[in-house]
C-alpha cells in the first residue's frame, strides 16, 4: 500500500474503532476473540513485536486456529531484521481500520504497546525536528566504541523517560531521541507529552485491569507455558538464521533473556527468573502508560468466575458509545 492510499486523519472521524488494552497476561486475547465474534469485528494487533515473522511463542501471537476464527491484521508483516516504526504502524493501522469498516465490519484494535495504540487512535504528530547526519554519525561511533548501554545512559542524562522506554540495544531510536534534544532543546518525552491527542476515530476504548498479585501470578504461569510450548527452540531457530541479539526484534521480552542463556552467559534458571522479573516490570509500565489515557473505561477482570458480569459491563460500555450490543454470530 503506497503513501497515497493511506487515509488521512480527517477521513476517519466517522469510522467506529473498538479498542482493548491492558497489561501483558491480563487476558486480552481470549476476551478479544469473544468480543470480535459478538460484534462481527476484525482484530488489528496493537503489539510492536507481533509484526515480526517467526516470533510467535514469545510475543503470544494469536494461534493459526484463533486467526481462522477471527481475521487479524498487522501480524507477521516484517522479518526480524527489518526496521519497523511507530509512524509506519500508525499508517498501516489506520488503513486497516478504514478497510475493515468499508466492508461493513467493526475494526477492533487490541494490544499492549501504549505508544502504538495512541499513535493509531489520536491526532498524534511525529516531531519534525529535522536531521543532523554528522551528529548521528558521532553517536553511532560512540555506540561502537562504548556499547549500546553507554549510549542509552547518555540519553538518560537528558531524557530519562525515553531512555527507560526504549530497548537498551535500540541504537537507532536512542540516537534519534538524542538528535531531537540536540536540535530542539526539548526531550522527546516532552514532545510526546504535549501532543493534543484528539481522537481521529469514533472511539470506544476499554482497558482491562487486575489485582497486581493475581496479574503477577498469571505472568509466572504464562512464562512457564511459553517455555513448555518451545520458547527456547524458537529463539534458537532465530539465532541460527542469523538474527543478531542486538536487533530491536531480538530485544523483545523472552528473546533477549533466552538468547543470553543460549549463548552461555547465564543459566536457564537465571534466564527464566530474569524473564519473569522483566515481564512484571513491563506490565507495571504498561499500566502506568494506559492510566494516563483519558478515554479508557476500565473493567476489572481479577475474578475469572465473574466473566459473564465482566462481559455484560463491556457490552454496556460499547452500547453506550456505539449504540450496538453484541451477540454470538
Amino acid at each position: 500500500m503506497n503513501q497515497a492510499q493511506h487515509p488521512a486523519a480527517s477521513d476517519l472521524s466517522s469510522v467506529k474503532l473498538l479498542v482493548l488494552v491492558g497489561p501483558t497476561a491480563v487476558g486480552k486475547t481470549k476476551l478479544s476473540l469473544e468480543l470480535a465474534e459478538m460484534y462481527d469485528a476484525e482484530i488489528i494487533s496493537g503489539d510492536s513485536m507481533q509484526v515480526y515473522r517467526g516470533m510467535d511463542i514469545g510475543t503470544a501471537k494469536a494461534t493459526p486456529e484463533e486467526r481462522r476464527r477471527v481475521p487479524h491484521h498487522l501480524i507477521d508483516i516484517r522479518q526480524p531484521d527489518e526496521p519497523f516504526s511507530v509512524s509506519e504502524f500508525q499508517l498501516l493501522a489506520r488503513a486497516a481500520a478504514k478497510d475493515i469498516a468499508s466492508r461493513g465490519r467493526l475494526p477492533f484494535l487490541v494490544g499492549g504497546t501504549g505508544l502504538y495504540v495512541e499513535a493509531a487512535c489520536y491526532d498524534f504528530r511525529f516531531t519534525e525536528a529535522g536531521i543532523d547526519e554528522a551528529f548521528r554519525e558521532r553517536w553511532k561511533e560512540y555506540a561502537r566504541i562504548h556499547g549500546a548501554d553507554a549510549l542509552r545512559e547518555r540519553l538518560r542524562e537528558v531524557d530519562p523517560a525515553t531512555a527507560d522506554r526504549l530497548h537498551p540495544n535500540d541504537v537507532r531510536r536512542i540516537i534519534r531521541a538524542l538528535e531531537i534534544y540536540h536540535l530542539t532543546g526539548v526531550p522527546l518525552s516532552e514532545h510526546l507529552k504535549h501532543q493534543e491527542k484528539r481522537p481521529v476515530f469514533d472511539l470506544c476504548m476499554i482497558g482491562l485491569t487486575m489485582d497486581r498479585t493475581e496479574l503477577y501470578r498469571r505472568i509466572e504461569e504464562r512464562v512457564d507455558r511459553m517455555l513448555a510450548e518451545g520458547l527456547v527452540e524458537e529463539v534458537k531457530a532465530l539465532l541460527a538464521k542469523g538474527y543478531a541479539r542486538g536487533m530491536v526484534s531480538m530485544q523483545a521480552l523472552g528473546y533477549k533473556e533466552i538468547a543470553a542463556y543460549l549463548e552461555g552467559e547465564i543459566g536457564l534458571e537465571e534466564a527464566v527468573a530474569l524473564l519473569k522479573q522483566n515481564t512484571r516490570r513491563f506490565a507495571k509500565r504498561q499500566l502506568s502508560w494506559f492510566r494516563h489515557m483519558k478515554d479508557i473505561q476500565w473493567v476489572d477482570v481479577t475474578e475469572p468466575e465473574k466473566f459473564d458480569r465482566q462481559i455484560s459491563q463491556i457490552h454496556d460500555i460499547i452500547a453506550g458509545k456505539f449504540g450496538m450490543r453484541g451477540e454470538y454470530i
